[in-house]
């Protein structure tokens, strides 16, 4: 069973950057993809950016696309979502999760998810 722990969430002012990372324990298989996604109250989580574990292959919703970038490095175990140029609508709860049926912008598709990491962009 793959645990996944995010981090780096935090407060910033409106133009700034952050990196956030999830680190997972247990095997991550080359045919999985990770992804982040993001929530606000009252609304559905929604796709952010993924990457497939093996290939790297990487995908954006084009809400981020251009200011956001994810990345992972297989030796770590570890998916990084560099976040620049935010946005105050770029507010929400961040999640990293994993779908080891492949490419989903689905998050009911996922098998596992972290606990979330709070961004907050202020104006």
């Amino acid at each position: 069973q793959v645990q996944l722990v995010e981090s780096g969430g935090g407060l910033v002012q409106a133009g700034d950057s952050l990196r956030l990372s999830c680190a997972a324990s247990g095997r991550i298989f080359s045919s999985t993809f990770m992804a982040w996604f993001r929530q606000v109250p009252g609304k559905e989580r929604e796709f952010v950016a993924g990457i497939r574990w093996g290939v790297g292959n990487t995908y954006y919703a084009d809400s981020v696309k251009g200011r956001f970038t994810i990345s992972r490095v297989s030796a770590e175990n570890t998916v990084y979502l560099q976040m620049n140029s935010l946005k105050v609508e770029d507010t929400a709860v961040y999640y990293c999760g994993g779908d080891r049926g492949g490419y989903s912008t689905m998050h009911s598709s996922y098998e596992f998810w972290g606990q979330g990491t709070q961004v907050t962009v202020s104006s």
